[in-house]
């Protein structure tokens, strides 16, 4: 099975999408494929796919909206097979085989996937890889690493699928992690000295996030070490503007130690110096 989930939702099993075009089995398959090989409970697929409005033929719904995906998986796991599985059409075989691929379980519902057959799963191991590298100081490792987790991105995730209340929640956990993830990489471009070559990618980041200080505190940094001190203050100044305006507050205390270090000129141009610290530590 490839399974494909950071953008649109992706499903194939032996070349064959198991993906339905109808918006509910969409999310069943979605929450199925984020947490497979766990079981996800009745009651979770249930909020999941109704919310709060959950109807009186729910359990009969949800049964056969399985039946309709282990149907799918049935016919994908004969296309695969040709020979004697395709003989055996209509006659019942390979339903065992759906039901191992997609299995019932103590109170709920089970997707067999093996780790590396998900874009969700190789990128929190290439993530987590990149990020000891960077905690043991190699940074030219950790910057190849979370880029190649970030290059297995294709756009949001699941940009197709409708979201219900659980859906949320994992979205919203898996783009921290891609921000997370994407700071990290450009931490470890910094710390490589590739202050000029970033400034375009963090001007555009900190645009589309203003109230982010993690790349705020990144561009001041890219800035102050491509000679560009007055930019690097203009930064603060409009992160500043931003928090009172939206949030009602000043910058946190180590962007404030980041201005002061620029502000004075006591912020070194070695890569592995103060900015990356105080982002790190808060000073």
């Amino acid at each position: 099975m490839d399974v494909g989930i950071l953008g649109p939702l992706a499903v194939r099993l032996n070349g064959q999408s198991i993906v339905p075009s109808a918006g509910k089995p969409r999310q069943l398959l979605a929450l199925l494929a984020i947490r497979a090989e766990r079981v996800v409970t009745v009651p979770t697929l249930m909020e999941e796919i109704w919310g709060d409005a959950i109807p009186k033929s729910a359990a009969t719904t949800l049964q056969t909206y399985i039946l309709h995906l282990r149907r799918k998986v049935t016919a994908a796991l004969r296309a695969g097979q040709p020979g004697a599985a395709a003989d055996r059409a209509g006659t019942g075989a390979g339903a065992g085989d759906a039901k191992s691929v997609l299995s019932t379980c103590f109170g709920g519902y089970r997707l067999a996937l093996r780790p590396e057959d998900s874009d969700l799963r190789e990128f929190q191991s290439l993530a987590a890889r990149g990020s000891v590298a960077l905690e043991a100081g190699d940074a030219r490792a950790a910057s190849a690493m979370l880029e190649r987790a970030l290059g297995l991105w294709r756009g949001t995730a699941l940009v197709d699928v409708p979201v219900g209340r659980v859906l949320g929640v994992e979205v919203l956990g898996m783009e921290e992690q891609r921000t997370r993830v994407l700071e990290q990489r450009i931490e470890a471009d910094l710390l490589l000295g590739r202050h000029a070559s970033l400034l375009a990618e963090l001007r555009m980041l900190v645009a589309r996030h203003p109230m982010n200080e993690n790349l705020a505190a990144q561009l001041m940094t890219a800035l102050y070490r491509s000679g560009g001190v007055w930019r690097a203050l203009e930064v603060f100044q409009e992160l500043r503007r931003t928090l009172i305006e939206e949030l009602g507050v000043e910058p946190s205390h180590r962007l404030q130690l980041l201005h002061r270090a620029v502000l004075s000129g006591e912020l070194e141009l070695e890569p592995r110096h103060a900015g990356l610290e105080l982002m790190r530590t808060g000073g």
